[in-house]
């Protein structure tokens, strides 16, 4: 049974706390750089929703000592969001040390948070190795992992009109993993110690 989520506006129709998703998303739809994301408990949202939107985020990135021990900064990281699963897809990468974004991608219709990962990892595959570099390679995607490994998007989405286009990026990403080699270190971002990886879209 999924678990009650809480979902902070702090930039959008009417600020507040709301306990579903489709209210949320009435506030924040055509809302120009609105700013959301939500919470598991009530007390998470309430205090980030009084800390305010760069007060929560400017907190929530400071990186304790043994994050910054551990993570290798010479790198870059990918992320996707997803509005919904299936729903409006996007995707990018960032210098993990910086957060400066490299590339974004999307939004694609009808597209899923995995299918995201999955094209976000390649794609930082193939950036990597265009520009001839060493930097490793962080997701926070088990399963996009995993399916880089296989050269195949396993994605159980069915093919539409709506979606051709993000099936035809997918095609395109299987077969550059097919016919390219890469000595890219690919390293699993630990969320659960370090936060959220640098390259999030701030939506969860």
């Amino acid at each position: 049974m999924a678990k009650n989520k809480f979902y902070v506006v702090w930039d959008g129709w009417e600020p507040g706390i709301y306990k579903s998703w489709d209210t949320c998303k009435k506030m924040i739809k055509n809302y120009k750089a609105a700013k959301y994301k939500s919470f598991k408990s009530l007390d998470e949202a309430k205090s980030a929703y009084e800390k305010g939107f760069f007060n929560y985020h400017k907190t929530k990135d400071q990186l304790s000592q043994k994050a910054l021990s551990e993570i290798n900064f010479k790198s870059i990281s990918v992320d996707a969001a997803s509005s919904g699963n299936p729903g409006k897809m996007e995707y990018r990468g960032v210098i993990t040390k910086t957060k400066e974004e490299l590339f974004k991608i999307g939004p694609f219709q009808q597209g899923t948070n995995n299918i995201g990962e999955f094209l976000a990892l390649v794609h930082g595959l193939a950036f990597l190795k265009n520009k001839k570099s060493s930097l490793a390679l962080y997701t926070d995607s088990k399963i996009a992992m995993s399916w880089v490994r296989q050269k195949k998007c396993k994605t159980k989405l069915a093919q539409s009109p709506i979606n051709a286009k993000l099936f035809e990026l997918v095609k395109r990403a299987e077969n550059w993993l097919q016919t390219n080699t890469y000595s890219t270190p690919i390293l699993k971002w630990n969320t659960k110690e370090w936060g959220e990886i640098p390259a999030d879209f701030g939506r969860k």
